[in-house]
């Protein structure tokens, strides 16, 4: 089928049409962590550039750091932080041309409470505008028991869902830290964590289907960051069997589950391309724009060594002020981020599929 939506920030309805073009399509859209305006601004032109679609997402001490790591509260700053980067998103979105889902990542127990208060803007966002600030969010209790996981997946979802809020839930346990949620000591290709049941998927599934939209981080051997090859067993076909056990119980279509990959930087390319199969329509990626970013500041820095010593040279008297601009070296990084999203975009096979209206 043909789908096209509006260009800009897409929740509710547009977002579902969204995820379901990617997944009839056979392709992943990459979930980029930001953490300020030029790398918010290097994923939204990596996206017009390979005329595709994004995730922009941001963690909360990213939300904290886009606020000022000298705020004093900082549970207000990764509040106002994230709710400042969203807006940032909405102003220049839709001149970018293509549709971009906003989404905060993973939040454990003890980030219930940030959640909930952006869930706040989005209801007042959603009171003003008709629509909210905010995609959807992660809720990421992976680390407690079951139970507890999903029923708090419910009663956010239960809030979210009015408001035409999805809700990305993870089931095992992505290994690897992130910003202060998880631990490297779950890496390990022999950690049974590190796999989620596809009986949990189902018991997900039927708690959370009839509420409203939620998209599940099924763990199958993914880490966050980048490990030396035979850490970490990759098993795509944990995703297979959920979406099969899914099916086969309740009656749907065939991949039902809408599946994210988490810890996609540096994983294997035929991995990503099975795990798309299964029905992938989301794929994170952290650890290796980070590395493209700062690269290309310490390559500069590296090509203009003296500017960053002195503003005028003191043995010949050249001034140094455009190499140490930081525009300079801040755009060098954006470019490397985007030709680092390039392969992204490539690897998910989503170049030239925005269904953005041109």
């Amino acid at each position: 089928m043909s789908y096209s939506l509006k260009p800009g920030v897409v929740t509710g309805e547009d977002y579902l049409t969204l995820l379901k073009a990617a997944k009839e399509g056979g392709y992943a859209l990459p979930a980029v962590n930001a953490v300020g305006t030029n790398s918010i601004n290097a994923v939204m032109e990596a996206a017009a550039k390979n005329n595709a679609d994004v995730i922009v997402q941001f963690s909360n001490s990213a939300g904290q750091f886009y606020a000022g790591k000298s705020l004093s509260d900082a549970f207000e700053a990764k509040v106002i932080g994230s709710v400042s980067a969203a807006q940032h998103v909405h102003l220049l979105a839709e001149k970018y041309g293509v549709c971009v889902v906003l989404h905060t990542d993973h939040a454990n127990k003890p980030l219930i409470p940030w959640v909930e208060a952006l869930v706040a803007h989005s209801e007042s966002h959603y009171e003003n505008t008709g629509s909210p600030l905010f995609s959807s969010h992660m809720l990421d209790l992976s680390a407690e028991e079951i139970d507890f996981n999903l029923s708090e997946c419910k009663r956010l979802l239960e809030r979210m869902a009015p408001i035409g809020m999805s809700l990305e839930i993870e089931l095992g346990v992505t290994g690897g830290e992130e910003d202060g949620v998880g631990s490297d000591d779950d890496i390990g290709a022999d950690n049974p964590l590190l796999y989620t049941q596809p009986e949990d998927c189902l018991q997900a599934w039927e708690l959370l289907s009839p509420i409203g939209h939620f998209s599940l981080a099924a763990s199958f051997g993914n880490v966050h960051g980048v490990y030396k090859p035979g850490n970490v067993k990759l098993r795509p076909e944990i995703l297979k069997s959920s979406q099969e056990l899914v099916e086969n119980k309740c009656a749907t279509d065939p991949k039902p589950l809408d599946l994210v990959f988490h810890g996609g930087s540096g994983s294997d390319k035929s991995k990503i391309s099975e795990a798309l199969t299964y029905g992938v329509f989301k794929m994170n990626i952290d650890t290796d724009t980070q590395f493209a970013f700062a690269k290309a500041v310490g390559d500069y820095v590296n090509e203009f060594p003296r500017a960053f010593k002195y503003q005028i040279d003191p043995d010949d008297d050249t001034p140094y002020k455009k190499q140490y601009d930081p525009r300079k070296f801040l755009r060098s990084a954006e470019e490397s981020m985007v030709t680092r999203l390039d392969e992204a975009f490539h690897d998910l096979g989503s170049v030239g599929k925005s269904i953005a209206k041109k």
